[in-house]
């Protein structure tokens, strides 16, 4: 089967206005039933859903094997999570932990400042499958992200944001955790 997307270049009802491409591919009938059934489960249409499958590509999975990151099972995660200190995770954190999620960032985005970081981190939550909200108030960005991965997994990103925030950025930044939410604030 052959499908050719077509995609009008007038996006006048979004905030930023992207130049879109019109191409042809033979995809196999089997994917594209499952597509299909998958955009109208999510009640987008087909085309969007592989523009979101194409750019998750492009941002965040073709780097997942250069840049060392495996997929596990989030029971396994907890497991692993619950069972160290305190201390063996704020140990960990500050020994290994700011550094690699600074040479991921860094390799993923081509730069790291504070917008690639955020950019980065808000799409390595969601491929966490953590729910993340960002808002800003009153000239500050608050992140609140929602997960199912315990204190200690909590614990162990307030340390490598509050380290990234204060060597890498200079900037000040209030961490806030619980056993399914991390909360940081900083002033833009």
């Amino acid at each position: 089967m052959i499908i050719s997307w077509m995609h009008d270049t007038d996006n006048s009802g979004f905030e930023e206005s992207k130049k879109t491409a019109t191409m042809t591919f033979r995809i196999d009938e089997n994917v594209i039933k499952i597509l299909r059934s998958e955009s109208k489960r999510n009640q987008i249409t087909l085309n969007s859903l592989v523009n979101q499958l194409l750019k998750r590509y492009v941002e965040w999975d073709m780097y997942q094997p250069k840049v060392g990151l495996i997929p596990i099972a989030k029971p396994i995660v907890v497991e692993l999570f619950n069972k160290m200190s305190k201390e063996d995770i704020s140990d960990m954190a500050k020994r290994i932990g700011k550094d690699v999620v600074h040479d991921i960032a860094l390799f993923m985005k081509n730069r790291m400042d504070l917008d690639s970081f955020l950019s980065w981190f808000e799409r390595r939550m969601t491929s966490s499958l953590t729910e993340t909200n960002h808002t800003i108030q009153d000239g500050y960005h608050i992140y609140v992200l929602k997960h199912e991965l315990g204190e200690n997994w909590s614990l162990y990103h307030k340390i490598v944001i509050e380290l990234i925030f204060n060597e890498i950025f200079n900037k000040t930044v209030n961490v806030t955790v619980s056993s399914t939410t991390i909360r940081f604030r900083f002033k833009d």
